[in-house]
């Protein structure tokens, strides 16, 4: 992967177009979680310690073309600057006379956050002549927004066609880790998919046949494929319908010599609530009045043995109905094993997703991990071996 980082780039006094991912979560108007700001702290920091004009572009929520107030960037850009520890100004605008006159405005080592990209119907668009406008800000363009590459928008992909570009420290960070998760990983190699559903994840469980030596599927997911197996499931969540899917997924994992583990037993209840009575059954004994809401015992050791004999493992998806005790005993026994290889640096392990990050949280590993991914779409779709544009036009 061919891309230019921002080692040895000389940008003093020079405007530089940050392309950042500041949709962040609000409630009540309040952001409830600064882990996206956290994470850009070090490019602006380094961009505007070596002397840089720092322009901050992003999109906030989905205002589908319109200026909406509400989905305003100014209230981040605020606590975009107490992150920062540093003034961050604001343009209320995010191209024209009015972003002009406040880059204009800008002395050597300044920040300065550009208004919402999507109150223009032309950011989605792609359209060239708002790239055109956005790039008559800047010198140059440093995109530091992964969780955005997936997108073929004017931030993300036009601009960064018409002026020099370079990813983020972040962006870096995140391209690096994801090339020795799966382009090119140390073996053997294991991603762990969990889920409700087969159909959403065939492009990913297609691609990940192909790279991994060992695949481990949980969750709802799992029950489809036992289903599949001619295990009877009870009135567990499964697609009846993706039955053939998923023997086909496993003829191909047989095919390209990968390992698929798939739960021996499940810890089973008769309603889905929080510590309802639970059974722990083989799979060939769920009754037929039950759902499995968590693998058990013997997969989680079954999981455990398998992740003493990797180098690197690669986990999207948890292995039960984690958000609900006692239905995260599974998980959180896993992403521990997980952690202390890592710790013990015998594993890489390389985790995103949205579902992901919150089971980890949960478990207590996420500081742990070698890398953990805030991507979402765009973490999903590398893992399904997709083109990112945004990635793809820093490699151009």
């Amino acid at each position: 992967m061919a891309f230019k980082t921002l080692d040895g780039l000389a940008v003093a006094g020079k405007r530089v177009l940050l392309r950042a991912d500041l949709n962040v979560p609000v409630r009540d108007g309040q952001i409830t979680d600064t882990t996206r700001l956290d994470r850009l702290v070090p490019t602006i920091r380094e961009l505007a310690g070596k002397g840089a004009k720092v322009l901050v572009c992003s999109h906030f929520a989905r205002p589908k073309g319109k200026r909406v107030p509400e989905m305003s960037l100014a209230p981040v850009a605020a606590a975009l600057g107490k992150v920062l520890g540093a003034p961050v100004a604001f343009a209320e605008d995010c191209i024209g006379a009015v972003a002009q006159k406040a880059v204009a405005a800008l002395k050597d080592g300044d920040v300065l956050v550009l208004e919402n990209t999507r109150f223009y119907a032309e950011e989605e668009k792609n359209d060239p002549a708002f790239s055109a406008e956005l790039a008559k800000l800047a010198d140059i363009y440093v995109d530091d927004a992964f969780s955005a590459a997936h997108r073929a928008h004017a931030s993300t992909e036009g601009v960064a066609r018409l002026l020099p570009a370079y990813a983020g420290r972040l962006m870096q960070a995140e391209l690096e880790a994801l090339g020795a998760a799966l382009s090119h990983p140390v073996r053997p190699v294991a991603a762990v998919v969990g889920g409700a559903k087969v159909s959403t994840k065939l492009d990913l469980l297609g691609n990940l046949v192909k790279k991994v030596d060992v695949l481990i599927i949980g969750g709802a997911m799992a029950n489809t494929f036992l289903s599949a197996q001619g295990h009877k499931v009870g009135k567990s969540l499964q697609e009846a319908e993706m039955h053939g899917t998923a023997l086909e997924i496993l003829k191909a994992a047989q095919a390209a010599k990968c390992d698929v583990v798939l739960p021996c037993d499940a810890v089973v209840a008769t309603e889905f609530k929080a510590n309802p009575p639970t059974q722990t059954v083989g799979i060939d004994a769920i009754p037929d009045n039950a759902m499995m809401l968590d693998v058990g015992p013997k997969t989680v050791a079954a999981i455990v043995a398998k992740i003493a004999t990797l180098k690197t493992l690669v986990w999207n998806g948890p292995l039960g109905a984690f958000e609900t005790e006692p239905f995260d005993a599974a998980t959180v026994a896993v992403a521990k094993a997980v952690a202390a290889a890592t710790v013990a640096g015998k594993l890489k392990s390389v985790a995103g997703g949205g579902d992901t990050v919150s089971a980890l949280k949960h478990a207590g590993v996420l500081a742990q991990m070698s890398y953990v991914s805030t991507a979402g779409g765009a973490f999903l779709e590398w893992m399904e071996g997709k083109t990112l544009p945004g990635v793809a036009a820093l490699e151009a």
